[in-house]
């Protein structure tokens, strides 16, 4: 049997093929019957997967990060396709395809790290510019980056998808600062390269993606200025002083780009510059996850996706 990626299973369909186990929970149900709850990925997307009358021996036969061989059929439950699955499977890698669980683009990475480059370059604060060369000459950090993702869920969270977002959210202050001449167009763009760089820690690739101890201890954005700290001292290290008012707005851009207390960030925005950033972060996230919404949609709709109980609201597919 052909295998059917995640992003084209429709309800109704026999499936009888490898997935990769991105999580699983065991549960106990209202009558004291236990299941399994499946995240079952490729890469192309994930799925949900319930796995009814399980017990500790099936749940212990695989890990996350697995690949596992799966049998059931999909179904809509509350407007979202799952998979209903009956056997379960541990697959050795060996047996698999890699290539069709592998969501890391090396080519995409490889531009996206050339254009990164092109823009620290033209960066005219020459303080900016080196501390932004100094990032980029570190070889483990460039690596990581490459790989790194923006997130567990919601938005570009895949191997590359912080690099992306990175990228993306830089393009936009090139766009948006020429409009805004109280801007200070460098301080935006050298922003939009930090705010989210803790991620790097925060977040584990390796495998499927998850929150490291550090990550869930600590978070990226205090992970963040650690790193800026650290760059700063190996720019002093080569002789000259690193702007300490600069540190400073540096510092707030990363503290502040959430936007608000109850959304994570410290201290909210207080200057044009961080206020820009929240919102152009805003913008790429939600532009990402809402395209992201709209094209995994499994209604019949042909104008409306269903009811996205984390956004509040159908959306508009036409």
């Amino acid at each position: 049997m052909n295998r059917i990626s995640v992003s084209e299973l429709s309800d109704g369909q026999s499936v009888e093929q490898v997935f990769r186990a991105a999580d699983k929970q065991l549960r106990v149900n209202r009558q004291g019957g236990k299941y399994i709850l499946l995240k079952l990925s490729d890469k192309t997307g994930v799925i949900a997967g319930m796995l009814w009358n399980a017990d500790e021996r099936i749940f212990e036969s695989f890990d996350r990060g697995d690949y596992v061989f799966c049998r059931g059929r999909t179904q809509i439950h509350n407007g979202t396709l799952q998979l209903i699955v009956t056997e379960v499977e541990r697959m050795d890698e060996s047996e698999v395809t890699v290539a069709d669980f592998e969501r890391f683009d090396a080519n995409e990475s490889e531009r996206l790290m050339t254009r990164l480059a092109d823009l620290i370059g033209g960066l005219e604060n020459q303080s900016l510019r080196r501390l932004g060369e100094i990032y980029l000459a570190d070889t483990t950090f460039a690596e990581r980056f490459k790989k790194a993702a923006a997130a567990v869920s919601n938005h570009h969270a895949f191997p590359g998808g912080l690099l992306r977002h990175t990228v993306d959210m830089m393009e936009i202050c090139k766009l948006v600062a020429p409009r805004y001449p109280q801007l200070d167009a460098d301080l935006l763009l050298f922003g939009a390269f930090l705010h989210d760089l803790g991620k790097i820690e925060e977040l584990s690739c390796d495998g499927e993606i998850s929150y490291t101890d550090r990550g869930q201890l600590v978070g990226h954005i205090v992970i963040g200025v650690q790193m800026l700290g650290e760059k700063i001292a190996a720019f002093e290290n080569a002789g000259d002083d690193f702007p300490a008012e600069l540190r400073l707005h540096l510092e707030h851009m990363i503290v502040s780009h959430h936007g608000l207390i109850e959304f994570g960030s410290p201290k909210l925005p207080v200057m044009l510059e961080s206020v820009t950033l929240h919102h152009i972060d805003n913008l790429d996230a939600k532009l990402w996850a809402y395209t992201a919404a709209i094209q995994t949609d499994v209604g019949g709709d042909e104008k409306w996706t269903n009811y996205n109980p984390s956004i509040g609201r159908k959306l508009w597919k036409k």
